[in-house]
């Protein structure tokens, strides 16, 4: 889940370059000597801006429309699907009268260096400049960050792409919206909470989403400059945080959250940190496993934290235990998914293309090196969501989920969770009482081969149509058993029709049936038909 994922008018462009002198203010304009800022603890991070500054920036967006519906409405649908693809010609044609939208969609959309007359007229360019957000050029005015509209009430700001410099990234280098981010957010569990945490904040993604379901909103990281990219994407979009810098779960030492969100730097590998935003400096992927033994020091009763992880696959080890590994001394539940499954050489290339250090075949051969050394023989990507239930029966479960699902994966991590509750306040008698009905649309496939009698069925699954799309393959007694839920009566009745139709004893069936059902219920094949908890969620 790297961050090269294109989102609605992305661009590639390139990094800040060297660090800016300190103004008349003494706020240092994206200054990337964090050393002078002093320790790590709670603080106010000054934003790029002055608030009046900011302020007048946030009225010129708003004045000008530049929105991610105003671009799209401006540019048309054509140029829009162009500009996801990096192909800006579209978009420049529809711009050329050059008022404060087209200017702006030109110059931080496009990349374009702009006449200084026309983006005057867009922006406070004089206070732009001054803050760095802007740089003047022998031939106009270009962007010096990243600034896009998220939505059509928030605006994201962070360094410059890769693109346009077309060299490696700088160690500090600060993301905006990318492919790790958009899962994360889509992922997250968006039930209303008192407080939530965003640990690794970056330019403020992770935030921007918390406030829309938090009554209060904390965000750290351990890079000075990133934290000055999140004050400034707050006040832009209208948002209050705190903002506290440290290294992982240091600056909130003691305090716990209803809700903590981290999209940390996973990138598994020799431990070498070259790159903030990826590397954690910690080996292998030691800083996942960190994340997890940090947890029940962060959550509140009730809480949840979900974080991004990748995990390495050892030869001789099944991956599955070594997450669960991270997991098992927590006293949390825990629900780890895998999305993908990558080999060492395409990580490698992918993290190296990531940061513009592809061409570096000594970066490549020491990580692949060390990749060698330990035995990794692939890496998995997916998402640990962690949960404090006060319960001394914690729940793991650790699934290859690498099928397409339906967005947003969040929702149905939250029904697979509600359904996980409900069944473990019921034990088998308690299961067999209730009335269940096939969940609408589930379908059977059946693979037979041909013999000499005719079809011989070979295997047989049931697939969901819907939310994470599970499938499972099932004998012809558990095939009858989800078909013969239609609400009509218990379980338990439905099985003595079931014994005595395949032959079995009643009180055999009736001792393996709580368990399947159990899993039945968990996957989402069958719902008990009265008081769902998980009614208006998916499966």
């Amino acid at each position: 889940m790297p961050d090269t994922g294109k989102r609605p008018l992305d661009r590639d462009a390139s990094s800040l370059g060297s660090a800016g002198a300190r103004n008349d203010t003494g706020k240092r304009p994206l200054d990337r000597d964090a050393s002078s800022l002093g320790a790590a603890g709670a603080r106010d991070y000054p934003a790029l801006l002055e608030p009046a500054a900011l302020w007048r920036l946030r009225e010129a967006l708003h004045g000008a429309g530049y929105t991610s519906s105003g671009i799209a409405s401006r540019i048309g649908p054509e140029a829009t699907a162009a500009v996801r693809r990096g192909d800006f010609r579209a978009a420049l044609r529809a711009t050329t009268d050059r008022d404060p939208l087209a200017t702006l969609i030109r110059l931080f959309i496009c990349a374009k260096i702009e006449p200084e007359r026309s983006v005057r007229s867009a922006l406070p360019l004089d206070e732009l400049l001054a803050g760095g957000m802007l740089v003047r050029t022998g031939d106009g005015i270009r962007a010096g960050v990243d600034l896009e509209p998220y939505g059509d009430s928030w605006w994201i700001v962070s360094d410059l792409g890769i693109g346009t410099q077309g060299g490696p990234l700088p160690e500090d280098h600060v993301l905006g919206v990318g492919g790790a981010s958009t899962t994360l957010a889509g992922a997250t569990l968006r039930a209303p909470v008192g407080t939530a945490l965003d640990l690794g904040t970056g330019c403020g993604v992770q935030a921007l989403h918390l406030s829309t379901h938090a009554g209060r909103v904390t965000a750290t990281d351990l890079s000075d400059r990133a934290l000055r990219f999140a004050a400034t994407t707050a006040a832009l979009s209208g948002q209050d945080w705190e903002l506290l810098r440290g290294d992982l779960s240091a600056p909130v030492a003691g305090r716990r959250f209803d809700l903590v969100v981290s999209n940390p730097p996973f990138v598994a590998g020799p431990g070498r940190a070259t790159h903030t935003y990826r590397d954690s400096g910690r080996a292998g992927d030691a800083i996942c496993a960190e994340l997890a033994a940090a947890a029940p020091g962060l959550l509140a009763e009730g809480g949840t934290f979900q974080y991004l992880a990748n995990w390495l696959h050892v030869a001789g080890q099944d991956w599955r235990d070594r997450v669960a590994g991270w997991v098992a001394g927590t006293g949390l539940d825990a629900l780890v998914i895998q999305r993908e499954v990558t080999d060492p050489v395409s990580y490698v290339n992918l993290w190296l293309s990531d940061a513009g250090e592809r061409s570096d075949p000594r970066r490549a051969a020491e990580w692949l090196d060390w990749f060698d050394a330990n035995k990794i023989e692939a890496v998995g990507l997916g998402l640990v969501t962690l949960r404090r239930t006060g319960r001394h029966d914690p729940l793991i479960r650790i699934e290859d989920l690498r099928q397409a699902v339906d967005a947003p994966l969040g929702d149905h991590l939250g029904g697979w969770l509600r359904r996980l509750d409900w069944l473990r306040a019921r034990d088998s008698a308690a299961l067999l009482r209730e009335r269940y009905r096939a969940v609408p649309g589930l379908t059977l496939h059946q693979e037979a081969t041909i013999g000499q009698e005719g079809w011989a069925v070979d295997r047989q699954l049931l697939a969901l149509p819907s939310g994470l799309h599970w499938s499972e393959e099932v004998d012809p007694l558990v095939m009858a058993l989800v078909g013969g839920c239609n609400g009509a009566v218990p379980l338990g009745d439905q099985l003595a029709v079931l014994a005595a139709a395949h032959q079995v004893a009643e009180p055999a069936l009736a001792e393996v049936a709580g368990p399947i059902v159990g899993h039945l219920v968990e996957r989402g094949f069958i719902e008990p038909v009265a008081g769902q908890p998980w009614e208006g969620g998916t499966r």
